[in-house]
């Protein structure tokens, strides 16, 4: 365990500063920091880093600040679209659809509470279909509430699933939409339509909110040291992982950092 603070320390001195790892595997570059008494070589680092001890240690962090105490009735649904250049020659990035047309990358997958609390979350590459994702993200979900989402989440099986996790998905039905055709659909599916539809129900009023999720996103990017973009030396799958935990653990702590010096 000590080992693994020390390597994931290391590792988030350089993410913080938008660094590689081998920047901070230079005692000069820590500055404003202590850095630990036997600092790793970058070979070490890259070696530790793939090791599932020190990857779940990361995990673990990012559960503990993120952990609540109380319940979130409302949360949001969404993927945010990470970019590399369309020449990259990652060999995990793909094309998919995102920010407005096709591109290549990779996708970060959430469920966000109304708080701005993280849920859950997952990193693929950008072809894998959110609905896909979704299916084992509402599997996560706890207590019960309702959950606004695009209409790219509008299949049945994911209005059933979510419907036995103890959540009402409000999902808009695709433009164009007409009908229910001779299929059979999810009662869940049916109450999303008539809480969407129906003018003087309330369904309306929290779909409104589904706009936070954006704001989520945007709050990740908003401060220095946030995750705005993949850098050129975060490629492959496994690095980008690590990276987005680490830059979803950095607005954590920064949040709690912010709410106790208010309070």
């Amino acid at each position: 365990l000590p080992s693994a603070w020390r390597i994931i320390r290391v590792y988030l001195w350089s993410i913080l500063n938008d660094r590689p790892v081998s920047w901070a595997c230079d005692k000069q570059n820590w500055r404003g920091a202590k850095p630990p008494n036997n600092l790793p070589d970058q070979s070490r680092m890259s070696r530790r880093l793939r090791q599932s001890d020190t990857q779940q240690f990361l995990s673990t962090l990012l559960d503990c600040l993120m952990a609540g105490p109380h319940q979130e009735i409302v949360k949001f649904l969404d993927g945010k679209p990470l970019m590399v250049s369309r020449h990259s020659q990652d060999r995990d990035a793909t094309f998919g659809y995102g920010a407005g047309g096709m591109c290549k990358g990779y996708k970060l997958h959430a469920i966000y509470g109304r708080s701005g609390r993280l849920i859950a979350h997952q990193v693929h590459p950008m072809n894998v279909a959110e609905p896909v994702v979704a299916r084992e993200l509402v599997g996560q979900l706890q207590d019960q509430g309702y959950l606004p989402a695009d209409g790219n989440y509008d299949k049945n099986h994911l209005h059933e699933i979510s419907g036995h996790r103890g959540h009402q998905m409000l999902v808009p039905r695709k433009r164009g939409s007409i009908g229910l055709g001779h299929r059979r659909h999810s009662k869940y599916r049916l109450r999303s339509i008539q809480l969407l539809e129906s003018p003087s129900c309330f369904g309306r009023e929290i779909y409104k909110l589904r706009r936070g999720i954006e704001t989520k996103f945007g709050n990740l990017c908003s401060f220095g040291g946030g995750l705005v973009c993949l850098p050129p030396w975060v490629r492959r799958l496994h690095r980008v992982r690590l990276y987005v935990d680490a830059k979803l653990l950095i607005r954590a702590a920064r949040t709690i950092v912010t709410k106790t010096n208010a309070a």
